[in-house]
């Protein structure tokens, strides 16, 4: 059977104002949002921009959040009489950070980062904004599931990499980094699926992701169901399938310990 040709049909009788059938309607839309002018690329080229999006984002977020763990929890540990000054500064500044980008949507964000930040620098990639205001909006939320993990750590464990010889950076990096990454290992897999979620408001700079791509798909064929409903979807099981990679990852780390 021709598809296309039979896809003609339907349409032909759906402007006509004959009745569908539910099979026949579900086709017509089904053929409409994805085969019809190979609109399926827009989703691929979307999802693609999407993962990039998220993955690059991800790891610019984790670099920031353990640095801000790291110096925030360099700071609570300090002894009483003993403060020092620049880790003191630098803790101002993590906190200020925090509070900034945890206080403000991240839509909102990402608008200040292109239109305000970058909004002057002609031909900005706009992948690159994007990656840097969720990377960086990321690297706040990390730094909290971070922060946790580093102080579930007994204090003995910081003890005793000094007792060794271990500076505070070879403790922390040898030490207690590898075993927080373990305790935080859901929640930072939980972060990732947040992540790839949030990235679906890249529409408002014009980028096309997948979001963004299903919306072009609505707009041409003035069908809101079929579109959408692909978008979530593919979104859904990426969910699932990341979800999955995290608790299998979580049950390999748990059997090493043993």
């Amino acid at each position: 059977m021709d598809w296309a040709q039979y896809y003609a049909q339907l349409s032909e009788m759906a402007r006509a104002g004959q009745e569908l059938g539910f099979f026949d309607n579900f086709f017509r839309l089904f053929y409409q949002a994805f085969i019809e002018g190979s609109r399926w690329q827009l989703y691929l080229r979307g999802l693609a921009v999407t993962l990039q999006l998220t993955v690059i984002a991800l790891c610019i977020g984790i670099v920031l959040g353990v640095l801000v763990a790291v110096v925030r929890t360099a700071h609570d540990q300090q002894r009483l009489g003993r403060r020092n000054f620049f880790l003191s500064f630098c803790n101002v500044l993590c906190q200020i950070y925090l509070t900034v980008i945890r206080g403000t949507p991240a839509v909102v964000q990402l608008l200040i980062m292109y239109f305000v930040i970058f909004g002057s620098v002609k031909g900005i990639s706009k992948v690159l904004v994007a990656v840097l205001a969720f990377g960086i909006n990321s690297g706040a939320y990390v730094a909290e599931i971070c922060r946790a993990g580093i102080m579930s750590i007994d204090i003995g464990q910081m003890e005793a990499g000094r007792s060794i010889g271990f500076s505070y950076g070879q403790t922390m990096w040898y030490i207690v980094l590898p075993q927080a990454f373990k305790n935080v290992l859901p929640a930072l897999g939980n972060e990732f699926i947040v992540l790839l979620k949030e990235t679906s408001i890249s529409g408002y700079i014009a980028l096309q992701d997948l979001t963004k791509g299903g919306d072009i798909i609505r707009s041409r064929t003035y069908d809101a169901f079929m579109p959408l409903i692909g978008v979530a979807i593919v979104y859904l099981v990426l969910v699932l399938g990341f979800t999955k990679l995290v608790s299998m990852l979580e049950r390999r780390l748990n059997q090493s310990e043993r």
